[in-house]
């Protein structure tokens, strides 16, 4: 009994002092173009040390940041997601040359607006980030755009 105890004890003990990483906070807007077509622009807030890669990375790298839009009547995509220039570096994780985003990355789709608006675009983002000891495993998160 006394070691059931102790074993309960230890496992609470490096329970309790694991730490539950989630450097990266993401936000949506959406901004009118035109009469019928707007951005919709996803910023991921980063931590201090931590890096969140591009969409676009070598092969045997990462995993890239990748945006899947749930299909509606609603809207048309136009072309790919936009992203902003970020910092290509030689990553130290990967032994390779490759783009990231430091402290805030910034991703804009367009769409065109079918007919009335007021509806929500839904979205998952899947991306990796790591620092420069540790990558965390791939994340999805669950986006919402409203076109008003």
């Amino acid at each position: 009994m006394k070691r059931l105890v102790l074993l309960a004890l230890l496992l609470s003990f490096f329970y309790g002092k694991t730490q539950i990483y989630d450097p990266v906070k993401w936000t949506t807007t959406v901004k009118q173009v035109s009469d019928t077509d707007y951005d919709l622009i996803a910023t991921a807030t980063i931590e201090d040390q931590w890096h969140l890669y591009s969409q676009s990375v070598p092969d045997n790298g990462p995993l890239p940041t990748t945006f899947i839009f749930k299909g509606s009547e609603h809207y048309l995509k136009k072309g790919n997601t936009w992203e902003e220039s970020g910092h290509t570096v030689e990553d130290p994780i990967f032994n390779m040359e490759i783009k990231y985003f430091e402290t805030k990355a910034t991703f804009v789709q367009r769409v065109r607006v079918k007919g009335k608006k007021g509806f929500r675009i839904e979205a998952v983002v899947e991306f990796m980030v790591c620092d420069n000891t540790k990558c965390l495993p791939p994340k999805e998160m669950d986006l919402i755009f409203e076109v008003q």
